[in-house]
């Protein structure tokens, strides 16, 4: 079995199940290490995600937005809303490790941990989605995660932008869900609110791994790590506007300097 033949292969696969068994058995397989490495294969520019099949891709502004959470569909416009960017990050991690080659064994160890992760947080979700009747594909969803990550192909700006800004914002996001959920305080608020728990405790061991290949990256180029905000406002205008919440004892364990916190609350947060 070759490598990055098999993550190609799994990374088009439309259903989330087949994707997820498919995943599982090549990961026990490279975990014996017994996998061929051909680096010399030219990665693909996939032109849509492997979800299109499964799921109404919808313009973000187009996305379902929940009203409240006293409906099962309003509940169930929430849960899926974050299982679609989990399942999102399942393919972004696959596609860190099958697009760079000729990278040491720890950057491909460190990108199928996370989207062993992934999984787990996207079955979480779901097994919440059918307790209320829903599933995954039932919601419109984005594309957003996917458009992102085929416009940035070289390493460096890849670890930028996707897990060193994007995921590092849910580390945001996520405790002002939770926040929401405690004035519910029901089954499905305490279950929901445990899987973000684990969800965003697991996310910050994400994040510090794109801390560390944007920065072995960096060196590699002969490129100051200060010039990442510069580096993701190319590809995400705005990025630096100040944010209404930032988290920043979470942002500071996953790599964040003071100095870049700033920049993102537009104010001194930490020493």
């Amino acid at each position: 079995m070759e490598f990055f033949t098999t993550l190609e292969n799994i990374l088009q696969t439309p259903s989330p199940h087949d994707k997820i068994k498919k995943f599982e058995e090549f990961y026990t397989i490279y975990k014996q290490d017994k996998l061929d490495f051909n680096h010399s294969l030219k990665s693909k520019v996939f032109t849509s995600p492997s979800f299109e099949e499964i799921c109404n891709i919808v313009p973000a502004t187009k996305v379902p937005r929940r009203r409240s959470l006293n409906t099962k569909e309003d509940r169930a416009i929430l849960v899926h809303a974050i299982a679609h960017i989990e399942y999102s990050a399942i393919d972004l991690a696959l596609d860190h490790s099958y697009r760079f080659k000729d990278m040491p064994k720890e950057f491909y160890d460190d990108w199928l941990e996370v989207a062993e992760d992934e999984i787990r947080h996207f079955l979480m979700l779901e097994k919440i989605l059918h307790k209320l009747d829903f599933k995954y594909g039932d919601f419109g969803v984005h594309s957003f995660l996917f458009d992102t990550s085929m416009a940035t192909l070289e390493l460096l700006d890849r670890m930028a932008v996707v897990p060193r800004y994007l995921e590092a914002s849910g580390l945001d996001a996520n405790p002002k869900i939770m926040q929401r959920l405690e004035k519910v305080d029901d089954e499905f608020a305490r279950e929901l609110k445990e899987a973000l728990e684990i969800i965003l405790d697991e996310e910050i061991t994400h994040v510090q791994k794109g801390d560390k290949w944007f920065k072995y990256s960096c060196q590699k180029q002969n490129t100051s790590p200060s010039l990442f905000f510069d580096i993701v406002e190319k590809y995400l205008p705005g990025a630096t506007k100040k944010k209404e919440f930032v988290n920043v004892e979470f942002r500071k364990r996953a790599g964040y300097s003071c100095e870049e916190l700033e920049v993102l609350s537009k104010e001194k947060v930490c020493e």
